[in-house]
């Protein structure tokens, strides 16, 4: 079995070694909000248009950036930026020289490891399309990002 994550760095992989480093949780297209005095970043239950909240995965991923101006192309952008991620994200964790929890479908091989260990958003998350007014998104606030 080739555990490239544990000899590589980000930096090292290739665009398929990185692409499969996602698991397909949806936290990262759950909208945040930063405090502009602490730089705090609050995470709300309020997901991108594009996210599929059934199968936590984006419905149009290579138009993404295009079709949704504040999405990042997380291969593009420094590593350092990546503390916005989630905890459990694997970017984030190998960024921080962390190993991938035992639920990752990489570690685990199965795909609906995630699901089962209940990191997924689909429990909770809702569209931004049925959001009335996006600028009231402190009231979706779920806890605060560390």
């Amino acid at each position: 079995m080739n555990r490239f994550w544990e000899t590589k760095t980000l930096a090292e992989m290739s665009r398929a070694e990185w692409e499969s480093l996602c698991d397909g949780c949806g936290r990262c297209c759950l909208h945040k909000l930063e405090d502009e005095d602490t730089g705090d970043i609050y995470i709300t239950s309020v997901a991108c248009k594009l996210l599929d909240l059934k199968t936590c995965r984006c419905t149009n991923y290579t138009e993404r950036t295009r079709l949704v101006p504040d999405c990042l192309e997380l291969y593009s952008v420094g590593f350092e930026q990546y503390q916005w991620l989630p905890k459990t994200c694997a970017y984030r964790l190998l960024n921080d020289g962390k190993k991938l929890p035992t639920w990752h479908p990489l570690i685990s091989k199965r795909e609906n490891s995630v699901k089962k260990a209940g990191i997924t958003v689909n429990r909770y998350a809702i569209s931004e399309t049925t959001v009335k007014d996006v600028n009231d998104l402190e009231d979706y606030v779920l806890e605060l990002q560390s």
